[in-house]
């Protein structure tokens, strides 16, 4: 039947200041080759600002779905390039995926049209290399950009840090957002006064202070809730920019074909001194990231006897120790999202439940002493402890399950 889909693809690398290539552009020359053909048009497929080096795309996974369900009979590009940039997965559904599904494949000004044997058709596969080599030396020139501007202090990056807003005369300078830098503030000093990154995140909640993502209008599974996540404060709290040094190159994607993001080492990061305006100043920077590493050395080293081994009998999530005057075990699910009901309050005192559990353990094993944290994990499994506070133990040897009176 010759049920054609038109597929056009335009990225902003493409475009390089040029029409040519635009997608009206690219739509009224496939239309107009359809027509004269006397084909008949399925649908046409766009992907505007996406890249060829991936086929992650939501038209083209749309026209790939319709090829499957029987659908289409021949697909149209405007060159090679248009399909995609990547000479191996490109080659891969010229020279596989559309002959299994009986798709003839046509690309315009390449000649390439696969119901006929034609020698344009042979060229496909060097014509694809090159169109991969171009994306690798577009993407060795934008880097190369990119990190002339990062050594020369300027902010390259999407979103500037909360506190933080783009200048108006120049979107390389950051500037003082004068409503978020409030809350920055606010957290380093709560933090300067002896608070935990947990409660500075459960005070900013209960104050109802908007999170970054209420602010900046993202959308966030729990933004709509006001929710502020330890996390956030803990990443605002250990950024350098906001002691005025311009910090980038944290990370870098694994190359030009793949979105995932690693990080790199400290030693690649670019830093540039006094770029913009500071709001902590560096000598209270460092001191509190001197506190956060003294926090979690002495978190790791001063373990309590079943830290890791108490959950929750609802969400199934370990229990956390709040660890202050009186310790206890709180489900965490509760704790950061008791507004959206997620779970309700479990929670254990430590003392009780170590002087408890280690009654039972030295009935059952006739030891007098059990104090040592790795004999605890080889003797139980798993504890698990119910809203009304009743508490099951999991051992690892003759007794399965047993519930000591709490």
């Amino acid at each position: 039947m010759n049920r054609v889909a038109i597929y056009i693809r335009l990225s902003k690398e493409d475009l390089n200041g040029s029409t040519s290539e635009s997608v009206v552009n690219q739509k009224s020359l496939l239309t107009k080759y359809v027509k004269d053909n006397n084909f008949v048009l399925f649908d046409t497929y766009i992907d505007d600002g996406y890249s060829g080096t991936n086929f992650d795309r939501p038209a083209f996974k749309k026209m790939i779905k319709d090829i499957e369900s029987n659908l289409i009979d021949v697909v149209i590009v405007k060159d090679l390039s248009r399909l995609g940039r990547d000479y191996i997965k490109t080659g891969e559904y010229i020279e596989k995926w559309f002959p299994i599904h009986n798709i003839r494949f046509i690309a315009l000004l390449d000649g390439i049209d696969t119901l006929y044997d034609l020698s344009s058709n042979e060229m496909a596969p060097f014509k694809s290399v090159i169109n991969d080599m171009y994306s690798r030396d577009n993407s060795k020139k934008i880097k190369m950009a990119l990190r002339t501007k990062q050594e020369d202090g300027k902010w390259v990056g999407g979103c500037p840090p909360f506190g933080y807003m783009k200048d108006e005369n120049d979107k390389n300078h950051l500037i003082i957002n004068k409503e978020e830098v409030v809350i920055v503030k606010k957290i380093f000093s709560l933090f300067l006064k002896g608070h935990s990154i947990n409660y500075i995140a459960n005070y900013l909640s209960k104050q109802n202070i908007p999170t970054p993502s209420i602010i900046r209008g993202k959308k966030s599974k729990y933004a709509s809730f006001g929710i502020w996540s330890p996390i956030t404060i803990k990443n605002i709290l250990t950024n350098e920019l906001y002691t005025g040094n311009m910090v980038q190159n944290r990370r870098k994607k694994v190359n030009y074909k793949i979105k995932k993001i690693i990080k790199n080492d400290r030693s690649s990061w670019i830093v540039v001194n006094n770029t913009h305006e500071a709001i902590i100043s560096e000598k209270e920077f460092d001191l509190v990231n001197k506190l956060l590493k003294a926090n979690n050395k002495l978190l790791h080293h001063n373990k309590r006897l079943f830290e890791g081994l108490v959950y929750c009998s609802s969400c199934n999530k370990r229990l956390i120790l709040q660890k202050g005057k009186y310790e206890y075990f709180v489900c965490n699910t509760y704790r950061k999202y008791s507004r959206l009901g997620l779970c309700t309050n479990h929670s254990i005192s430590n003392d009780k439940l170590e002087y408890e559990i280690l009654s039972i353990l030295k009935k059952l094993t006739n030891m007098e002493n059990i104090s040592d944290r790795s004999l605890i994990i080889k003797l139980i499994n798993k504890i698990v402890v119910h809203e009304d506070k009743e508490v099951d133990v999991y051992f690892n040897f003759k007794s399965p399950v047993l519930s000591p009176s709490m």
